[in-house]
């Protein structure tokens, strides 16, 4: 694939780099993780006013109107320097569920919110006994006379603590596992019967475990019972956002260990002269550039039809989860006794690069999903 950045994207990139390089440091990141959320209200509005947070929301609704490589941009830049902020569940999750799923009505009400900063969604969807299927949902919406009540318990429902809405996966009709009868709701998580407990992730970031009981549903988003399309596309193109934090963490753990290896000295030189380590680093480099071919694949396979999209965000996804654990690890045992403290940003992007390869499916899950979808060449 020969795949060259328009006049734009290169903007758009060397923003991300420039803002980021002033803003997010290894010590000013470490500063963050520190708050209960782990975020900052000006980052956010800074992403705001950059245009960021409404990359992908049409023009009409307040946003740029740009696509999933843009965004895969975006995800790069943030992993490369760990971002924290909700982007993920808010922006990539929450905008695009909207705007995949949602009336003309709740796109013009919430979009626009969403591009400014001022609305931050997260998405309940994961379940106990689900795994890393979509379908698997034993939480229930009853249909009132005065809309849905919905009963259930989620999951890693990520930034949950932070969010002002939940966009809640329900079933509304059929058995546990079926396809059909699944419909999307926002709920306000400050409604009677919404518990939630909240934690901190391996890499720092906030989750939460959050037990619905007869909430009443502030809106059904699109129609009852087929949501299952719009989520499966939407996670897919998040998966490609996700592989895309993941080619940056790697970048940055190279460009990190290459440093290193040139300064640490053993037998009267510096380790990065002998050979051997050159042949490692090389090696890692090889698997970065595997994992941002493969990641680009995804984003521009965003818009294909349903299967292509599927095969290319498993592929990634499975490309990238190996590639992970290749870059990290050997990144660590470069670096030695230091690649393991808190005081070396080392450790903190291998575990970010953890749940990169854990996050919407594994490497064993999407090898399975990828060998099940058909194939042009079958």
């Amino acid at each position: 694939m020969d795949y060259r950045f328009s006049e734009e994207q290169s903007m758009l990139k060397d923003s991300l780099q420039g803002w980021l390089g002033r803003n997010y440091q290894f010590d000013q990141w470490r500063r963050l993780i520190a708050r209960k959320p782990p975020h900052s209200e000006e980052n956010w509005k800074s992403f705001a006013s950059m245009g960021w947070l409404g990359i992908t929301i049409p023009e009409a609704h307040g946003g740029l109107g740009f696509g999933a490589i843009d965004q895969m941009i975006i995800g790069e830049a943030f992993g490369s320097h760990l971002v924290t902020e909700p982007y993920l569940s808010s922006i990539v999750f929450g905008s695009n569920l909207i705007l995949e799923a949602g009336t003309e009505v709740q796109k013009a009400e919430w979009l626009p919110r969403i591009a400014e900063g001022t609305a931050r969604l997260a998405f309940a969807f994961a379940e106990k006994q689900s795994r890393f299927s979509l379908n698997t949902v034993a939480t229930h919406a009853q249909k009132t006379s005065n809309g849905y009540t919905i009963s259930g318990e989620k999951i890693l429902v990520l930034d949950a603590p932070s969010a002002d809405k939940l966009i809640v996966l329900a079933r509304t009709g059929g058995d546990t596992t079926d396809k059909t009868g699944l419909s999307l709701f926002l709920v306000d998580p400050k409604n009677p019967g919404v518990s939630i407990r909240a934690y901190s992730t391996v890499d720092d970031r906030q989750a939460a475990d959050i037990i619905f009981d007869n909430v009443v549903a502030e809106a059904l988003i699109g129609s009852e019972g087929d949501a299952l399309l719009a989520v499966e596309a939407v996670t897919d193109r998040a998966i490609a956002y996700l592989c895309a934090e993941g080619v940056g963490a790697m970048q940055a753990l190279i460009e990190a260990t290459l440093a290193y290896v040139k300064v640490r000295k053993q037998f009267g030189q510096a380790i990065g002269d002998f050979q051997i380590i050159q042949h490692r680093i090389v090696d890692l480099r090889v698997q970065l550039e595997c994992s941002r071919a493969m990641t680009l694949y995804a984003a521009v396979s965003a818009t294909a039809d349903a299967n292509e999209r599927a095969r290319a965000a498993s592929a990634a996804k499975v490309q990238v989860g190996r590639s992970a654990r290749i870059v990290g690890r050997n990144a660590i045992q470069l670096h030695g006794g230091i690649g393991m403290t808190n005081e070396l940003s080392i450790g903190h992007y291998f575990k970010r690069l953890l749940m990169v390869e854990t996050m919407l499916g594994d490497i064993d899950f999407h090898q399975k999903r990828f060998a099940s979808l058909p194939s042009e060449l079958a």
